[in-house]
């Protein structure tokens, strides 16, 4: 059995201030590539992961690792007696902004549910039509799994796909300003899924250097930022609701793209563009010259982003691709309106 799972953008967080007795929030767009391809099955005892030879070397230990740690979790959690052997297929380089560790953790658990669907008592749960009666609650296997402490976005993106605005937490469930690799919090509530125009484009564009960001070092940016201003938080919550999402709705590209360019001056995402060298910010503006409607960071980066259309997407694509060279990824996706799959 085998489970395609889609990358993610990560928009941005929204509250990073708590003033009004939340925290965090998010919004996003679900990738139709790059994509997780993993295949698993039974074995009798063990946990093991082979490679196909398109897998580069350097995301092999972390995979396994990341594996390891989630089928883990789920042997604890449901007292599985069972070993798993999983090949997998496809990846795409991790700490590049695209979610690949939330991503990778859900297709292995949920590949791992699905194996057994017959045997574990679960609480399951049909969130979406395109999946069957059996499919576990995407929001429950993220706690299992430890993740969706921070953002939303991943665990939505990986089971509805399409535009995700999370709601953050509570107070009462989370009162530090903490990343989600270092939070014990619960994955938040969905609060809108959306399905995107599939007459936009993507152009995306992951700069050469090594400009990512250690968990680690997430956590002590954290700290040493927030709370963000309250300001900021309110000013980008109106223009995620009033502005953001209408013009999408509407199909009006150009102000969705300006709100993209806005929302890279507020809050917590414009400590993260700050954060960042400057090959970065001049690529940036460097797309915004070429024609791009609006261009934004993905998380801590170096992934880059705009949505673009018919008018020019050649342009944008080529032209980004001329200015940063051979060495970087540029390539034209789109947004993908649903979730996992299963394949054969």
């Amino acid at each position: 059995m085998k489970i395609r799972v889609p990358s993610r953008l990560h928009i941005t967080l929204i509250d990073l201030n708590g003033s009004y007795g939340r925290l965090d929030g998010g919004i996003g767009l679900t990738l139709a590539n790059p994509s997780i391809l993993l295949k698993g099955e039974l074995s009798e005892t063990g946990i093991s992961l082979d490679f196909s030879s398109k897998i580069d070397d350097k995301i092999k230990d972390e995979a396994y690792q990341k594996l390891l740690n989630s089928v883990n979790n789920l042997i604890n959690h449901f007292s599985i007696e069972n070993g798993f052997h999983f090949t997998l297929e496809e990846a795409y380089p991790t700490h590049t902004g695209l979610g690949s560790g939330t991503q990778f953790a859900l297709a292995t658990g949920r590949l791992v549910c699905e194996l057994l669907k017959d045997d574990l008592d679960v609480k399951y749960c049909n969130l979406n039509e395109n999946k069957t009666k059996n499919s576990i609650n995407c929001v429950s296997l993220g706690k299992i799994l430890k993740r969706g402490g921070t953002s939303g976005v991943g665990i939505f993106s990986f089971d509805c796909g399409g535009f995700i605005l999370d709601g953050g937490h509570s107070l009462n469930e989370k009162r530090e300003f903490l990343p989600s690799s270092a939070s014990s919090a619960n994955p938040p509530i969905l609060i809108g899924q959306y399905d995107f125009p599939q007459e936009w484009n993507v152009v995306v564009a992951i700069p050469k250097g090594d400009n990512t960001t250690s968990a680690e070092k997430e956590t002590d940016l954290f700290k040493k930022h927030c709370p963000v201003p309250k300001l900021e938080v309110e000013k980008l919550s109106h223009l995620i609701l009033m502005n953001l999402i209408p013009f999408m709705l509407e199909k009006d590209i150009e102000s969705f793209g300006r709100v993209i360019n806005q929302i890279q001056d507020l809050g917590f995402k414009k400590i993260e563009v700050n954060l960042q060298p400057d090959n970065i910010k001049k690529t940036m503006d460097a797309m915004r010259e070429f024609g791009a409607y609006g261009v934004g960071m993905s998380s801590f980066g170096p992934t880059l982003y705009t949505i673009t259309d018919k008018n020019n997407t050649k342009s944008v694509y080529k032209s980004t691709k001329e200015y940063l060279g051979d060495d970087s990824n540029v390539f034209i996706t789109k947004v993908l309106n649903h979730g996992y799959t299963f394949e054969k």
